[in-house]
């Protein structure tokens, strides 16, 4: 996909806000408190394959039925949307999204960045997919979510249409049936992107910053998104029933849909005035389905990926079904295709980055190194700018190794309880999921998100200038440890103090990087009066002895 990025700066308006703008998506500047959650928003309906009957002879007539109303903006009959009501064979789905932003009373940014998750899942509901996750309710996309809203974006979780059949006889039939599920779910994120754009004042969203972060099955549909954008590319060798005849493939966009997931004869989207781009793509655990697809100018990425993931290959390999451990298709992983992202030079907006923090740091360690489980060795790649390589330990038997470390679950939920294998002896939902996260906690689970918000903000920032490269990583600067502020929270006044250097300047700036109250000084403490300002999040910057310093202050 060729969507050419610019990276010049607005250097003298940037310089004056940056540190805190910065901060402010590179730090928690809300709390859970100044949350605003909205359920259940409807941001598109579809034809629903998982409860849909296309073996039925009423098919035809229901899709003109449906396609008739759409059309002519009528509402669809209730029947359509009732998996019971045996009149009509083709069933309908309301596609439904949670947002998560600040409180619009408390946050005053009107342009926020907008994060769109996509869960993981098989493309199958728990726990048909052999796992208690697999909803935009799951335990990593409502924390992930809430972590991106605390930082100042607007986030949001999407359901996307479910179904395929991992019990195909044959490789090729499951091929087929995956590869329609996950181009689905791709016209879904599409027609989330453009609902939210069409809402964006509602949201005070920024409709040209928009991040998309898949997890898992999301991976693959969010790389699907970032690099789809020809219709072409559904016909290439692996996407051919027949792979000699070039002229068919596994989908079929006159009865699916175009890539934007109009015009098919079971799609109902429609044009909304609005363009389904986005500026920045995150995998967690997902595969690039082939790298014919990307290409020069395709948006920035980043990649979560275990390096002896089961399911999806780390390097390049075949993706193996969760439940039966059956092929389906060939695809490329983030070792091979990140290396291409930063050949093309689509990562170079954060590729000079400092090892400012230990997320960058580690991941850069590892880059060109080998690890080795058993007789498995793998070799990280050296330019895969933008990879993280999540690095686990060999479980013994009968664990295997692991795919997802971010996520967990409530093992004693009625779904995590649910059998999923017969056995014997019978497997449960929760055990199954085990077998690929054997020490998954809560614990476990937020201390990987931990190391993806470090990793992925700075680069965020970076390549949606959210604020200099340059400052990203300010916060602490090295050597001056020793600068202090206190009360912190304050509610009257407040004293600063540098044990080693004079404090030549300083000025307080808001969350939105306005400047609030400046002043010059040649001290090594004083203090300041709060003046009447408003309760909420500052950033206290210092100049110390030519360094440059920003301290974190609450005013309650």
């Amino acid at each position: 996909m060729k969507r050419p990025l610019h990276y010049a700066w607005a250097a003298a308006a940037l310089a004056l806000a940056a540190p805190a703008s910065a901060q402010r998506y590179l730090s928690e500047v809300f709390s859970d408190a100044n949350l605003t959650i909205t359920n259940d928003v409807i941001y598109g309906t579809n034809i629903d394959f998982l409860s849909s009957n296309f073996a039925s002879p009423d098919v035809n007539a229901n899709v003109t039925e449906l396609q008739t109303a759409v059309t002519l903006g009528n509402p669809i009959p209730a029947a359509y949307f009732d998996p019971n009501d045996g009149s009509t064979a083709v069933k309908v789905t309301n596609l439904r999204l949670d947002v998560y932003e600040p409180s619009q009373g408390v946050d005053t940014e009107t342009e926020r960045p907008l994060v769109i998750y996509v869960h993981t899942g098989n493309a199958l509901p728990p726990p048909i997919n052999g796992s208690p996750n697999g909803t935009r309710k799951d335990s990593s996309a409502v924390e992930s979510c809430k972590r991106f809203a605390r930082r100042g974006y607007v986030a949001v979780s999407m359901s996307y249409r479910l179904g395929w059949n991992p019990l195909a006889a044959t490789e090729l039939e499951r091929r087929g049936s995956l590869l329609n599920a996950i181009y689905r779910a791709l016209h879904d994120v599409r027609q989330c992107v453009r609902s939210m754009k069409a809402n964006a004042a509602t949201y005070r969203i920024d409709p040209e910053k928009i991040i998309v972060v898949g997890e898992g099955t999301g991976g693959y549909i969010t790389l699907a998104h970032a690099t789809l954008d020809d219709v072409q590319e559904l016909y290439i060798e692996k996407f051919r029933p027949d792979p000699f005849d070039p002229s068919v493939s596994f989908v079929n966009p006159a009865q699916v849909g175009d890539i934007e997931g109009f015009n098919g004869q079971l799609t109902l989207y429609r044009p909304n005035g609005q363009s389904s781009a986005t500026q920045f793509c995150v995998n967690m655990g997902g595969a690039l389905a082939d790298t014919s697809w990307l290409a020069p100018g395709d948006q920035p990425m980043v990649a979560f990926h275990t390096v002896f993931d089961p399911f999806a290959p780390f390097t390049e390999g075949i993706v193996i079904v969760p439940t039966t451990g059956g092929p389906v298709v060939p695809v490329q992983g983030s070792n091979l295709f990140m290396e291409l992202v930063n050949e093309y030079g689509n990562n170079d907006a954060f590729i000079n980055l400092p090892n400012s923090n230990p997320f960058t740091a580690r991941a850069r360690a590892l880059y060109g190194t080998t690890q080795t489980h058993g007789s498995n060795s793998v070799q990280i790649r050296t330019d895969v700018e933008g990879l993280f390589p999540v690095v686990r330990p060999q479980w013994p038997a009968p664990a295997q190794e692991e795919a997802s470390p971010w996520q967990w679950w409530d093992p004693n939920s009625a779904i995590a309880q649910t059998v999923v294998s017969a056995g014997p002896p019978p497997i449960t939902a929760h055990v199954a999921s085990l077998a690929s996260n054997p020490d998954m906690s809560p614990t476990k689970g937020r201390a990987y998100l931990d190391t993806v918000m470090g990793y992925v903000n700075p680069r965020i920032v970076c390549a949606l200038q959210l604020g200099p490269c340059s400052l990203v990583g300010i916060d602490e600067a090295e050597g001056h440890d020793s600068v202090e502020i206190w009360p912190n929270p304050a509610t009257d006044r407040i004293n600063v103090a540098s044990a080693e250097g004079l404090i030549r300047r300083w000025r307080l700036l808001d969350i939105n990087g306005r400047q609030v109250s400046t002043g010059n000084t040649a001290a090594q403490r004083f203090t300041i009066a709060r003046d009447g300002l408003v309760a909420g999040t500052y950033f206290m910057e210092l100049e110390v002895d030519g360094a440059r310093i920003v301290r974190k202050l609450m005013l309650d």
